[in-house]
């Protein structure tokens, strides 16, 4: 009983001479002082991982034993851990007794609400060794060191596709599964996950809550600004292991090597599997034929706020809105001459190379311009 009676007076009379935290008895003085010697005596038979502690041994076998004998009694979701059924069914109470100080907002797990307080004081103690990139959760960290060192420990059971995160593992299995359980209900568009859905509502609402430091350019996702960053710093981070060619998006890089496999070519030819419906036009990209598609129905869903002029994609408005700026971003290095759309300026360049890269099939003249080929062209075809 007097033990026990410590835990209410507040006295911690044992004290760690490596880092100072103090204990209510000295039994949990001498457990916390094996992670300080390094000593794990207790090893996993399946895995050969290692812990100070034999209940940290005993929990971590349950993955292996794959039981999970905690169930909640609301939604039945298991649980390996007591601590983990109770802490998820304070989600079904709505209670939320953790307050922070600073903002107010509040929450149903003590560590949450600590992880919480250190976006506030600005602490990210976890720290990669190789990259030196900081955390503010262990669990960050512990995701992100799986990048170094190439481990992908969960794999699909179906296609064997593997991926450094379990929840990464479970989105992809809706891929087989066909379960799209999250409806717009704007649209009725389905999404296999609830964080999705959200993305695509703000298409309908608007909402653009991200935006870049340097130009204010607004975006739906927080990913896209780490994409359009590169595009200030002229990072093309991803490159092709074949020819050496360089990418800002990992996206683009992977359509590209596609040339190289094979996967694009059959008999010489590059292959278009991609085929409109309305018109039997054929594409490699299916993102490509979506835009396309576009040209056959009336929708110009994207409107000018200066001289409402209508487009059916946004890259085009943006194009346009250059003409009532003024602006003219792209600069020739030769001349300084300047233009308003990149495709002009990589145009002009043939003049000062002296590249004629369009040539005709008939008579081999060539040309700094595919417009002036196929004007040429007609020559031919009377």
């Amino acid at each position: 009983m007097k033990a026990h009676q410590v835990i209410h007076n507040g006295q911690y009379r044992y004290s760690c001479d490596v880092c100072k935290n103090t204990f209510i008895n000295k039994c949990s003085l001498k457990t916390h002082q094996l992670k300080h010697s390094g000593q794990r005596s207790y090893a996993c038979e399946v895995c050969n991982k290692t812990f100070i502690h034999k209940c940290s041994l005993k929990t971590h076998q349950l993955i292996h034993s794959g039981q999970r004998p905690y169930a909640c009694d609301v939604c039945n979701k298991t649980f390996r851990l007591k601590a983990h059924v109770m802490r998820h069914q304070l989600m079904h109470s709505d209670q939320r007794p953790y307050a922070c100080d600073v903002c107010n907002k509040t929450f149903s797990d003590k560590w949450t609400f600590k992880d919480h307080q250190l976006t506030h004081s600005g602490q990210r103690p976890y720290s990669c060794e190789v990259c030196n990139k900081t955390f503010i959760q262990k669990c960050n960290w512990k995701r992100h060191n799986l990048i170094h060192s190439g481990q992908r420990p969960y794999a699909c059971d179906v296609c064997k596709k593997t991926f450094r995160q379990k929840s990464d593992m479970k989105k992809h299995q809706h891929t087989h599964s066909g379960k799209r359980p999250y409806p717009c209900d704007v649209c009725n568009k389905t999404f296999s996950q609830a964080s999705d859905m959200k993305k695509h509502q703000r298409t309908h609402s608007g909402e653009r809550p991200y935006a870049c430091d340097l130009c204010n350019k607004t975006f739906i996702q927080k990913s896209d600004i780490s994409s359009h960053w590169r595009v200030h710093s002229g990072q093309r981070p991803y490159a092709c292991d074949v020819c050496n060619k360089t990418f800002s998006h990992a996206g683009n890089l992977k359509k590209h090597q596609l040339i190289h496999s094979g996967q694009l070519i059959h008999s010489g030819q590059r292959l278009r599997p991609y085929v409109c419906v309305v018109c039997n036009k054929s594409f490699c990209q299916k993102s490509v034929m979506k835009q396309h598609q576009l040209t056959h129905s009336d929708q110009r869903p994207y409107v000018c706020d200066v001289c409402h002029k209508t487009f059916r994609q946004e890259h085009n408005l943006k194009r346009h809105q250059l003409i009532h700026s003024g602006q003219r971003p792209y600069a020739c290095d030769g001349c300084n001459k300047t233009f308003s759309q990149k495709g002009n300026l990589k145009r002009h360049l043939f003049i000062h190379s002296g590249q004629r890269p369009h040539a005709c099939d008939v008579c081999n003249k060539t040309f700094s311009q595919k417009s002036d080929m196929k004007k040429h062209q007609l020559i031919h075809s009377g």
